[in-house]
């Protein structure tokens, strides 16, 4: 049955980034625009349409690995919790952002208010976990999160990474924005491609399995210690 929990997440609206109205209003209406903007003018358009539409192919080629029991952390409005859910597999979504989370569970997912750094529901029982749309940014330094995904997922689980477009690695501090509103707080952020990402997978004790490229998109798998 679809299931929402806030419980023991300590979070409040003045902490967490992804609380700012721009955010939650596109997610809520399904659309942008939306984007993270670095105090020197630079943006990056974020795909809210995409979030909240179904699956595509390079979505299907991540379902298609998925092994078991899945946790997709920093979920958003959940399709790919769903999709999961709708092909048999026990999953979770993860999120700071309370409309996402219902937007997950209306759409046929089970979700989570949280942090990944708070403790999670079945952690360390996880067979594989998800970090898609960027997520390898959560808290601006890969490395850290790479280590926390490996207490959230048994020993020789799975966790697929999706890297950025370029061969870049970058830790950088960002605000979301619309463009029209005032912007939400300032918080870390990092951007990874593959090239760096494998470097940040091997330095956390991940074992670097295969890497991918569909509609522009590139994805790594990546296997914890036994």
């Amino acid at each position: 049955m679809p299931q929402v929990s806030a419980a023991g997440t300590g979070i409040d609206a003045g902490s967490a980034p992804w609380l700012c109205d721009p955010y939650s209003q596109a997610l809520a209406s399904g659309r942008g625009p939306l984007f993270l903007c670095r105090s020197d003018g630079w943006m990056l358009p974020l795909e809210v349409e995409r979030w909240c539409g179904g699956t595509d192919a390079a979505d299907e080629s991540v379902l298609e690995r998925a092994e078991g029991d899945t946790v997709d952390v920093g979920c958003g409005p959940g399709r790919m919790v769903a999709a999961l859910t709708a092909r048999g597999h026990l999953a979770l979504g993860v999120d700071t952002n309370p409309v996402a989370v219902s937007r997950a569970v209306e759409a046929g997912g089970r979700a989570v208010r949280s942090s990944v750094f708070d403790p999670l529901p079945r952690e360390g029982a996880w067979r594989t976990a998800l970090l898609l749309d960027g997520n390898i940014g959560i808290g601006g330094v890969p490395g850290d999160l790479l280590s926390r995904i490996r207490e959230v997922v048994l020993p020789g689980g799975l966790l697929v990474v999706e890297a950025a477009g370029q061969d870049v690695h970058e830790c950088v501090t960002v605000q979301v924005t619309d463009g029209r509103r005032d912007p939400g707080a300032p918080f870390p952020w990092a951007r990874v491609g593959l090239p760096a990402l494998r470097l940040c997978a091997e330095a956390a004790g991940w074992t670097w399995s295969e890497a991918w490229r569909v509609r522009g998109r590139r994805f790594a798998a990546l296997r914890s210690p036994r």
